[in-house]
């Protein structure tokens, strides 16, 4: 979980600063007694509302609350942001539980475009053999793929891969995570407009919460 919290630590950095004062004004309106922490019924209750029950069990809170002190504090809940819209949400499809570190993929599925799921499991379950999927299946850890990756766009043909590179441009799938992370704000939608005439050109933040 750390090097999650480290990456998600540094996206918000980087974030622009109206985009981090309406990150701020999200995290109030989640707390819904203003005590300037997200308790376990808040947390509940901001999931169920962004239909996100995958992360309603009580040990993604336990594991989110670093200073184990039965609450998140701004830091801890934009971590729930993050995993939410970064595509990190994700659980063993054996045993469930939830995976912020590394894990293993089927790399057959993985390259697939027609596979309903890249088979995701835990490092327990893999080494443990507790799983059951296709015969011959390869796995490998999320890092390897992704230099798989890498490696098979490398070696397919010119044509083909300045087109996948078009539809993975980098600045573009930046882009697509910051707005997906904000989309998550529009509980505050008006707030941040009520508040546009103080915050001095601050009028565009409506436009990256649509």
């Amino acid at each position: 979980m750390e090097a999650l919290r480290r990456a998600a630590g540094a996206f918000y950095e980087r974030l622009p600063e109206k985009e981090k004062k309406l990150a701020r004004k999200a995290f109030k309106a989640m707390d819904k007694n203003g005590d300037g922490q997200i308790n376990l019924r808040e947390y509940m209750k901001y999931l169920k509302k962004k239909k996100v029950t995958d992360l309603t069990n009580q040990s993604i809170f336990r594991a989110l609350d670093k200073d184990d002190n039965g609450s998140l504090d701004f830091e801890e809940a934009f971590l729930l942001f993050y995993i939410m819209q970064s595509g990190r949400a994700l659980f063993c499809k054996s045993c469930t539980t939830f995976m912020p570190g590394a894990y293993f993929s089927c790399s057959q599925c993985f390259f697939r475009v027609d596979a309903e799921s890249t088979y995701e499991i835990c490092c327990d379950c893999y080494g443990g053999k507790r799983y059951t999927h296709h015969g011959g299946a390869t796995f490998c850890d999320n890092y390897t793929l992704l230099r798989q990756s890498r490696s098979a766009m490398q070696e397919a043909p010119l044509t083909k891969r300045n087109k996948v590179l078009e539809n993975l441009e980098k600045p573009r799938r930046i882009v697509i995570l910051t707005t997906g992370i904000l989309s998550m704000f529009d509980d505050v939608k008006d707030g941040v407009g009520d508040h546009n005439s103080n915050d001095g050109g601050s009028s565009g933040l409506d436009c990256n919460i649509q």
